[in-house]
């Protein structure tokens, strides 16, 4: 929530994070990519994460946003998200300059390196310009310790299908239009 000027409404975080342990919620992402991260600084994520994170206590895990395009900045973000009491990583591909498979990977293993937390990895090559392929994603799930999960917004069940059924990642739809698709082949 923000308020009139464009300032954080910090009082309206707070509402909205109990609104949504009131209503059953496990979970809350902040500072997501389609969300308030490419619109706040830093050290304002990192207070939204702390907020949250005080609000809700213990009773649901809290994720947060830590990708951007240039690795150093979603590396130096990890760490800052960790530092803030977030419970895992929300990292999305490399956007705009779309990297190759081999710079999607190194890009992932380079913010998996810096940090314990659990990593969600986030396709979504509509806002992206490339997606993680089928492969990339099996290899990263299968090799690197902390990235336990994919959100997959890419649209393609197949492909969803074919990924489940290959290594068994965890997979959280991004289309809210294709839950039930999503579930009928095994995502969670």
């Amino acid at each position: 929530p923000f308020t009139k000027d464009g300032a954080i409404d910090w009082a309206g975080v707070e509402t909205l994070a109990a609104h949504l342990v009131a209503t059953g919620h496990d979970g809350i992402v902040v500072n997501g990519t389609t969300g308030e991260a490419p619109t706040t600084k830093s050290s304002e994520k990192e207070e939204i994460i702390r907020v949250v994170r005080n609000t809700v206590g213990s009773k649901v895990k809290v994720l947060s946003g830590a990708g951007d395009n240039e690795t150093e900045y979603s590396i130096n973000q990890a760490k800052r998200t960790e530092k803030a009491g977030a419970d895992g990583l929300l990292v999305v591909t490399p956007y705009y300059n779309k990297p190759p498979q081999a710079g999607i990977e190194a890009h992932f293993r380079a913010v998996a390196a810096v940090t314990d937390l659990p990593i969600m990895m986030y396709d979504i090559p509509g806002r992206t310009g490339v997606e993680i392929e089928s492969d990339t994603i099996v290899k990263l799930f299968e090799s690197v310790k902390n990235i336990v999960a994919l959100k997959d917004a890419k649209g393609n069940i197949a492909a969803t299908s074919w990924v489940i059924k290959r290594c068994g990642i965890p997979v959280y739809s991004g289309d809210d239009i294709l839950n039930l698709p999503f579930l009928s082949v095994g995502a969670v």
